[in-house]
């Protein structure tokens, strides 16, 4: 990516996620901040033909400074990438709708998804192989923006998590930058997946592993 001006990432990076099946149907978005504003794909388009002069610039409480109002609207998802920004001091925010996403939580009993002993946890920050991965999950709401509340104190009741589940909706992962956010995003992707495997062939993934030893004996 030789253009790192938000303008032109933006628009860049919801097409390398419209690829992946993450903003499809107009779903989805991203945000990233630079300086004291921050910029915000608009909603309800498709993310994959948005152009830098279809974002909007938000100040940091929120509030839209410059944008196209006469023919799009900021995103459905502003108060949740609000939230990132203002308790994690993130620098970048997305929201995925990804399949494995939704089907991760449907998955999961409780109100957390957790894995441990994978590789790609190390693609989490502060996390290792043997380190155990929790997100917390939240219901999910007919409109975007009434999974604020349950979104703080998911964010409060978890400080390390990186991500919040929404069930039978999607992700929203964030990280101290694009680089770091979208990182996290694909790790978290592909550890939902090979949760999602495991469960398949009768394996628990939040469960550690048997020593090598015991497996070699079955």
């Amino acid at each position: 990516m030789a253009n790192e001006d938000p303008r032109h990432l933006i628009p860049e990076l919801c097409r390398l996620f419209y690829t992946q099946g993450w903003v499809s149907g107009t779903g989805g978005g991203i945000s990233i901040r630079e300086d004291d504003h921050i910029l915000m794909a608009p909603s309800g388009v498709q993310k994959e033909r948005i152009q830098p002069e279809d974002l909007f610039t938000l100040d940091l409480s929120g509030e839209v400074v410059d944008g196209p109002v006469d023919r799009f609207k900021v995103s459905e998802c502003r108060p949740l990438f609000m939230l990132a920004y203002e308790m994690r001091g993130a620098g970048a925010v997305l929201h995925s709708h990804s399949a494995n996403a939704v089907l991760a939580t449907l998955a999961t009993e409780g109100e957390v998804f957790e894995v441990t002993h994978l590789e790609m946890l190390k693609g989490i920050q502060g996390l290792g192989y043997r380190d155990r991965l929790a997100i917390p999950i939240i219901e999910n709401t007919p409109r975007e923006s009434q999974l604020e509340a349950s979104m703080r104190e998911a964010m409060e009741a978890y400080p390390d998590a990186h991500a919040v589940l929404v069930r039978r909706h999607g992700v929203y992962v964030w990280g101290k930058d694009w680089v770091q956010a979208k990182t996290q995003a694909e790790c978290y992707d592909y550890l939902f997946e090979v949760a999602l495997r495991m469960r398949q062939i009768g394996l628990d993934p939040a469960a550690m592993p048997a020593p090598a030893s015991q497996a070699a004996a079955k």
